[in-house]
């Protein structure tokens, strides 16, 4: 089977996804779980870069791939010379600076690279596609998860196919997607004569209570001992629940403003 490319299924314009690209720093991190949930809105990072120069290269890879519409191949024949020449390819060990030990670790890889492609451009075109559904919801209001139902399909959000929220459910608070690594879910708006057509052929279903009553969160413990808060909503009998790290919306707090940044007066008019 044919793999589809991501930017090609989700067919959304890049200016969106690229301010949103820009709008974040950098930030080093040993540990993917260092940096969770909205604090990915903030900082762009790949777990075990442990110099910005390769995080830099990265980064800039990533915007070259939302600015000319680069596929995976063209990705990993770009960057791959460089992370080889800089000596972040295969297994090596590396200092974690919190611990101070040696750790065996997974640097540079196909199979990292295709995995930093597919989140960066899922996350940053989650992004772009929120805020360009919110700026139409009032003719679009109400959202529908759009699930690629294959073998690849993971049980998170398979239950999630073709359910209908509006837009300004709290559902979207923090299971907008991506809800897990390498997650192809995306959303679709609709009007009216949208959801009629959607739920009459059996291909949606309109949640006319919403969400009240079945979102959740709960607490889980990673292999290495640290804690991270999933969220859950009630689809049916079936709990749906995220991966740790994705229970956000990654674009509801992107590009906001820092109220700690501004004077009392000006806060008022954030």
């Amino acid at each position: 089977m044919k793999k589809v490319d991501l930017l090609y299924a989700f067919g959304l314009k890049p200016e969106r996804a690229i301010a949103y690209l820009e709008s974040k720093g950098m930030r080093i991190t040993f540990d993917w779980h260092e940096m969770l949930d909205e604090a990915h809105d903030k900082a762009f990072t790949v777990a075990k870069v442990m110099r910005l120069d390769i995080l830099q290269d990265l980064r800039g890879a990533v915007a070259e791939t939302m600015d000319k519409g680069l596929t995976f191949q063209d990705f990993r024949k770009s960057l791959e010379p460089t992370l080889r020449s800089k000596g972040w390819w295969g297994k090596k060990e590396i200092l974690n600076p919190a611990t101070g030990e040696l750790r065996m670790a997974q640097l540079g890889s196909v199979r990292r690279l295709e995995t930093i492609y597919e989140q960066n451009v899922q996350t940053i075109y989650s992004a772009g596609r929120y805020r360009s559904q919110m700026d139409g919801a009032a003719s679009r209001p109400f959202w529908m998860f759009v699930v690629v139902m294959d073998v690849r399909t993971s049980r998170i959000c398979s239950p999630l196919a073709g359910q209908i929220f509006r837009y300004d459910d709290p559902i979207w608070a923090s299971l907008y997607p991506p809800n897990h690594f390498r997650c192809r879910t995306r959303v679709r708006a609709l009007d009216d004569a949208g959801v009629i057509e959607m739920t009459k052929d059996g291909h949606g279903v309109w949640n006319a209570e919403g969400s009240k009553g079945r979102l959740g969160s709960r607490e889980v413990t990673l292999k290495d001992g640290a804690v991270a808060t999933i969220a859950t909503v009630k689809i049916g009998s079936t709990t749906v629940a995220t991966d740790p790290g994705f229970n956000y919306n990654p674009g509801k707090t992107a590009w906001q403003p820092d109220p700690a940044k501004y004077d009392k007066p000006l806060r008022k008019l954030l």
